[in-house]
């Protein structure tokens, strides 16, 4: 069998075995994204201190509203340039792809310039004070630098599996994610750097994962996209960022929720609060990283066939992926409880009472793994079918105003706990309203 014929196309009949193998190096590249983060974690708690750990969750929310924007236009355009390309239109689906990038990179290049003047007083604001403010505004002044990028960055990951080079996407991930590790070691470890050792060695990752993708894209390659001339589309971009809202309102109230669940926690539980949730952060991230790279993996699939009016092979996209997802989500709530103990004292082993929090909310909080899932791809799937009205409507409800409900109830019944349970008991109702949408639209789509 020729190399050729081994490659996947999105045209392809999905069974499980190649719905796995295509949308295997996305889950691996999220789930790297998220665990070299776990990385910059641990060495910031271990050299650092709780208080720069503390200041990195206080200001990442505000960076990632920003790198979202990427994401955004990465969901949703290659939504739209899957659909084109299933309806054939290869000569327009470039001028597209080449247009969403240009407009991610400048998105970026505004967002680091106002970022600079606005971050230090926005952090004061929100409640950050002393060694925590400047510890925040420390770290997010050196990110905003290669923001640029990191936009390209989160674009980029999706894009790859939409020009059917999802390995490739894979290996920039992991060449980006190995510099961050090695340099932490080598900046917070070695050098004694801090917390500045940890930003610096995110921003040259960051670097690295949009710089590489956009010089592969920018030569003449074998993949599906080639970036090129374009010319201003506002209609296309209008709907590229409708297709994306989802993605777009996920990030930026997720990140607007983060904030509010820090404010919450400096009442309830000052800064030690704050810096469990932190660890907690950065391990949800590893196993939600798991549903948005098959996510991200299957999307392109999905648009491909509802471009090209494949309406069996959209049913079987479906059922398939609420077969995998609910298996995967069984396995990580018992994996989450299993590692709970471990994972907390390996971030905060050297303070009993900030351990003692951890391992307690964690146990809480992984109960969400069992319903996220569903809640993610409830949305995505919409977003693929470039519906970004109920896609947006779904993250909205899921990141929004669930999350905002029970973060600010619970703790008034259940304390510090009430903090936890919100996050599980928001996600039951996200799954609810994906479930509802699911049904209601499937006589429109046909699956």
């Amino acid at each position: 069998m020729t190399a050729n014929e081994k490659r996947i196309r999105l045209s392809d009949h999905f069974t499980y075995g190649r719905l796995l193998r295509f949308t295997f190096p996305s889950m691996v590249m999220m789930v790297f994204t998220s665990l070299y983060g776990v990385v910059d974690g641990i060495f910031v708690a271990n050299f650092a201190g709780k208080s720069a750990l503390a200041g990195i969750n206080f200001v990442y929310p505000i960076l990632n509203i920003l790198a979202t924007f990427g994401y955004m236009f990465g969901s949703g355009g290659s939504a739209l340039v899957s659909k084109t390309l299933g309806e054939g239109e290869n000569k327009k689906a470039n001028s597209l792809f080449s247009l969403f990038v240009y407009i991610a990179f400048i998105l970026g290049v505004v967002f680091a310039v106002a970022g600079f003047f606005l971050l230090r007083p926005l952090m004061a604001f929100l409640g950050a004070e002393g060694t925590m403010l400047s510890e925040a505004v420390l770290y997010g002044n050196i990110l905003l630098i290669s923001m640029p990028l990191w936009n390209l960055q989160f674009l980029f990951q999706i894009f790859f599996i939409t020009a059917e080079k999802p390995k490739l996407g894979l290996y920039v991930t992991l060449l980006a994610g190995c510099a961050n590790m090695v340099l932490d070691a080598l900046f917070i470890g070695v050098f004694k750097w801090g917390i500045a050792g940890a930003a610096i060695a995110t921003a040259i990752s960051q670097l690295l994962g949009g710089g590489v993708p956009l010089i592969y894209f920018f030569m003449k390659n074998k993949s599906l996209l080639r970036l090129g001339k374009t010319h201003f589309d506002g209609k296309a971009m209008l709907k590229g960022a409708t297709n994306g809202a989802s993605e777009l309102i996920s990030g930026v109230s997720g990140s607007l929720v983060g904030i509010l669940y820090n404010t919450q926690l400096l009442k309830y539980a000052g800064e030690d609060g704050v810096a469990a949730y932190s660890i907690m952060m950065y391990v949800a991230f590893i196993f939600i990283g798991i549903f948005f790279g098959y996510v991200n993996g299957v999307s392109p699939v999905i648009g491909y066939n509802y471009g090209a009016k494949n309406h069996i092979e959209l049913k079987s996209l479906l059922k398939k992926s609420f077969t995998l997802i609910i298996a995967a989500s069984v396995l990580m709530l018992i994996l989450s409880e299993s590692l709970s103990k471990p994972l907390s004292f390996i971030f905060a082993g050297k303070d009993e009472g900030l351990f003692l929090m951890t391992l307690r909310g964690f146990r809480i909080y992984s109960l969400s793994f069992l319903l996220s899932g569903t809640a993610i791809f409830g949305s995505a799937f919409f977003t693929a079918l470039n519906n970004g009205l109920v896609s947006g409507t779904i993250s909205f409800m899921r990141t929004v105003v669930f999350q905002v409900f029970c973060v600010i109830v619970f703790p008034l019944l259940w304390d510090i706990d009430g903090i936890w349970y919100s996050v599980p008991a928001s996600e039951a109702l996200s799954v609810a309203v994906s479930l509802i949408f699911l049904i209601a639209m499937r006589k429109k789509y046909n699956y």
